[in-house]
């Protein structure tokens, strides 16, 4: 059997191929009765409607794309989720794609979430040069950045306090008698990351202690990533008291290294890391960490796209969210 079409639907129905298209646009020049019939014979006929050819009517595809680094990043995923659901509920479908922390692979995929005609584009950049590769792009489709903050450019996006968050991290571990802290995984190429870094940069200088960076060349801040930087750190001796992570992948990478090298956590290393995924809450891992309010950026990148998408002419806008500290039990007061 071939593609269910209308014309299918109206023979079985016994009404006309204007009928049944009236019956499922929902005009009020069908009876009830009729239009519930011709719904119930579209289900058990599995047909499904021509959603190009009602675009290209409507002028619009209810349909919202989604750039992320990679799926894989637990972030990443608990993002989408949400993003999802949010879109859902205002009447959109997600259509999402990755970009391998890939410059022209997210080029590319942009300009094939435009040949689709999504309504808009939600996108979690690779970096800094992202802005420069998609500029061209973005002035052609709304566009909703999401995590990485674009400073005074004219984008739209939607970000955490980075920088305050990672004040925040710093000072509690220094209100735990913490003065050897070493910070793990800045990247040069994210300025999310920058402006992460430079929070424990600030609070060092506030504080009066001494800062120790462990720089990551790799585009992502992943398991493997933040074990082999623990891993090499461990091979010589130390005397940090506590590991600051750039985000909590890194930060269970580094739970896996100590563990390796009978390090035993928090009793003789304090640990933090930033996201708060899931994964940081689960008992054998228990991780203190920044949390990045992530439904409240799904929910306002969302909010702020439709906006646009409504009215394409209104200037860029930002929106900067507040951090918060979760604190479990990766860290120790010094003496306890």
């Amino acid at each position: 059997m071939g593609v269910v079409t209308l014309k299918d639907v109206a023979k079985v129905a016994g009404v006309s191929y204007a009928t049944v298209s009236r019956a499922l646009s929902g005009s009020p020049e069908i009876g009830e009765s009729t239009r519930k019939r011709v719904v119930r014979i579209c289900e058990e006929m599995g047909y499904t409607p021509n959603s190009v050819a009602r675009s290209m009517v409507m002028k619009r595809t209810n349909i919202i794309g989604l750039i992320v680094t990679s799926i894989d990043n637990p972030f990443m995923s608990e993002m989408t989720a949400h993003l999802e659901i949010y879109a859902r509920k205002c009447g959109y479908n997600l259509m999402v794609c990755n970009s391998s922390y890939d410059l022209n692979l997210e080029k590319e995929v942009f300009s094939l979430l435009m040949g689709r005609k999504v309504d808009g584009i939600i996108l979690i950049p690779v970096g800094n040069e992202s802005y420069d590769s998609l500029k061209n792009l973005t002035a052609q489709v709304p566009t909703v950045f999401i995590g990485e903050n674009m400073l005074d450019l004219p984008e739209n996006y939607v970000s955490v306090d980075n920088t305050n968050g990672m004040q925040q991290a710093t000072e509690y571990l220094y209100s735990l008698g913490h003065r050897s802290i070493l910070y793990l995984g800045a990247r040069e190429k994210s300025m999310t990351h920058q402006l992460r870094v430079d929070g424990y940069l600030n609070a060092c200088k506030k504080l009066g202690i001494e800062p120790n960076v462990i720089r990551n060349s790799d585009p992502r801040s992943s398991f493997r990533v933040g074990y082999a930087l623990a891993k090499a750190h461990f091979e010589t001796p130390f005397s940090e008291t506590a590991i600051l992570c750039a985000a909590d992948t890194l930060a269970i990478g580094v739970i896996q290294a100590a563990y390796e090298k009978g390090i035993r956590i928090p009793r003789d290393l304090s640990l933090m890391g930033f996201d708060n995924i899931s994964f940081s809450a689960l008992p054998p891992i228990d991780l203190t960490t920044v949390n990045q309010p992530k439904q409240e950026l799904a929910v306002a990148a969302l909010d702020m796209l439709i906006n646009r998408i409504k009215k394409p002419e209104a200037s860029h806008t930002k929106t900067i969210l507040s951090p918060s500290l979760v604190i479990r039990n990766s860290c120790r007061a010094i003496g306890d």
